[in-house]
């Protein structure tokens, strides 16, 4: 059996240059950090007219031919006729698998044992075609890859295609394969499914055998798969799932998480036609109840008490919006913790050539501590059975599947905490909960790719996706529809000062009182009849700030400010509302122009410091 020579060299069209590196330093752990790599992608990008060969998705590439086809009466192979790759920290008898990394890869032996996986999958007609790139040792969301390149995005060659699992999501979106395998830990196969405009799939933990595989975080670590055809993406499922995970009940709950799709707002997409798209698509199809709208955040921060130790003191945010960061941060704390159980003696001893983001990762890793680790594995459990209670057997939950978007290719700029805030806000709740989750391509706005997630309880693998088959050709026709609808202005009213000035005051007692949505309709009626006082705008992004809403509070805030340019309030909200999206530096800029007109306001003067010190 014989292997091509890394893409490295060769198979990228010379992206890995032999030239020697200037070592930037070395870490107390003896991590090598090696700069330029961004550097070297910009002129590489320059310089070549042509895409690298394979679009650079694959670092070996090799034919394992499958299981011949059993003689009639036997069934037809599920997956005859059809090929597939797998991440680079997949096993492959007689292979070493690289993890991403030469010195990985220079250091280990070859595999004894082929990933259950690809076996299960090759032992069902699928042909395996060869290895794909992937970010280091499994971190990292570009897709980047200092070692063996960066692979071209085919649905925008000019954004980094997502990671960690970059190679696999581009294979499948540049039809060099018809499905492809990763792992995902962190959003691994999530991320790049919804930069690269395919479908993705994430199991639910420990449902398929990860056995043949590198881990990362053994409690977060699962087995995905992408696919541009759904039923290609239910037909891998069908294989590697076991029978008891689920299938397609008679009556079925959707519940939209609106909260998450405010933080939409950084894209500018319109969230009511995209939640359209899906209510109207299930309306045509039988089995499903009218759809529920929770505030998922508020929902886990009720449901998981222990959550609250990782609560950030120093963030002012709505409860929801502090519990999904929250998650974040036990996420990313439970996967430093196992990384540094499973690989710290190697980091320690190989000293890995590191790309400069991957190295900040490893290198938090391999120096965090277990003082809290039970804590963590409570979060999980708790949250696993919350969302349990709240999905139990015929329950989805819709979400975006990242509020962020992908980075240009030429960024000069290295990864911000605030990106990787961006992109790790929603897929926490699966990952700690085990959930499986699947990721839908709704096609791109402004150029930036645009996704939404379905998630179902964990072990309800089989009836998420035989969901997805169920709705994808509807969801695809509301998409089309949706695309020329014209939203009609808004008719106002003839103005009655003394009716609008008491609906106010009633928005202002039910505000007190807590009562946000009746203070919300109250400074809605009021508008009605008085479309020109900032007042009114100014106090109805306060309730929906309340509520989560946040592009709407910001929407408010620019109404207010264009009937009055120096509404200190006004600007305070907005930035409020920016920083809960996480849009830090326009959020500094409000609160800016609210010290200017006021120097001396105190939560403007907090919140100046605060946005400040998560722009460092």
């Amino acid at each position: 059996m014989d292997s091509s020579a890394r893409s490295g060299a060769g198979g990228n069209g010379g992206y890995s240059s032999t030239r020697a590196w200037i070592v930037a330093g070395v870490s107390v752990a003896g991590v090598v950090v090696l700069v330029g790599a961004a550097r070297r992608s910009r002129r590489w990008l320059r310089e070549r007219s042509d895409s690298p060969p394979d679009s650079g998705a694959f670092c070996d590439r090799f034919v394992l031919c499958p299981a011949p086809q059993p003689p009639p009466p036997a069934a037809r192979q599920l997956l005859s006729g059809l090929t597939f790759a797998a991440s680079d920290n997949f096993e492959i008898e007689e292979f070493v698998a690289g993890f991403g990394n030469p010195d990985w890869k220079r250091t280990h032996k070859a595999a004894t044992r082929t990933a259950i996986a690809v076996t299960m999958l090759r032992k069902q007609g699928g042909t395996y075609i060869g290895t794909t790139v992937m970010d280091e040792l499994g971190f990292g969301v570009t897709g980047a890859n200092l070692h063996y390149g960066t692979p071209i995005n085919p649905a925008s060659p000019l954004l980094f295609p997502g990671g960690s699992c970059s190679g696999s999501a581009v294979a499948v979106s540049a039809e060099l394969v018809d499905f492809a395998l990763g792992t995902d830990s962190t959003g691994d196969v999530r991320i790049p499914a919804c930069f690269c405009g395919v479908l993705g799939f994430k199991s639910s933990h420990g449902v398929v055998s990860t056995l043949g595989t590198i881990a990362n975080s053994q409690s977060l670590d699962t087995i995905g798969w992408f696919a541009r055809d759904p039923s290609v993406l239910h037909r891998v499922g069908d294989v590697l799932l076991p029978a008891a995970t689920g299938g397609l009940t008679q009556i079925r709950q959707l519940y939209f998480a609106d909260d998450c799709f405010e933080l939409l707002s950084l894209l500018k997409v319109p969230n009511e036609k995209t939640i359209n798209v899906i209510e109207n698509a299930i309306q045509t199809l039988p089995g499903y109840q009218t759809p529920k709208h929770i505030n998922v955040g508020q929902y886990i921060s009720s449901h998981v008490p222990s959550l609250k130790d990782f609560v950030d003191p120093t963030m002012e945010m709505p409860e929801g919006m502090s519990a999904l960061k929250a998650l974040s941060t036990v996420m990313l704390l439970l996967q430093r913790y196992e990384f540094k159980t499973n690989h710290e003696d190697w980091v320690n001893t190989v000293k890995p050539k590191l790309g400069l983001d991957i190295s900040t990762d490893v290198l938090q890793a391999v120096n965090s501590t277990s003082d809290n680790i039970k804590s963590l594995y409570i979060v999980r459990n708790e949250l696993r059975a919350a969302l349990k209670n709240l999905l139990k057997d015929t329950g989805i939950l819709v979400l975006p599947t990242t509020a962020g978007y992908p980075l240009k290719r030429n960024a000069k700029q290295r990864l911000s905490s605030a990106f990787k805030d961006r992109l790790h806000a929603f897929v926490a709740i699966a990952t700690l909960s085990g959930c499986c989750q699947a990721v839908m391509p709704f096609g791109s706005h402004n150029d930036h790719p645009i996704s939404l997630s379905f998630v179902a309880a964990h072990g309800s693998d089989k009836f998420l996706l035989r969901n997805v088959l169920y709705m994808y050709s509807s969801i695809k026709e509301q998409v089309v529809l949706a695309s020329k609808l014209v939203i009609a202005p808004v008719i106002n009213r003839d103005a009655d000062f003394g009716a609008a000035e008491s609906l106010k005051e009633k928005g202002n007692n039910a505000f007190k009182g807590r009562q946000w949505n009746k203070a919300v309709e109250h400074y809605s009626d009021a508008i009605k009849l008085n479309d020109t006082n900032a007042t009114y705008y100014c106090n109805r992004a306060a309730a929906y700030i309340e509520l989560g809403c946040y592009k709407q509070a910001e929407a408010d805030c620019d109404q207010a400010l264009l009937l009055d340019k120096k509404n200190v309030k006004a600007y305070l909200r907005r930035g409020v509302s920016r920083e809960a999206v996480l849009n830090y530096q326009e959020a500094l800029k409000d609160i800016r122009h609210a010290l200017a007109l006021e120097p001396q306001n105190k939560a403007g003067l907090l919140a100046e410091r605060r946005l400040q010190k998560k722009l460092r």
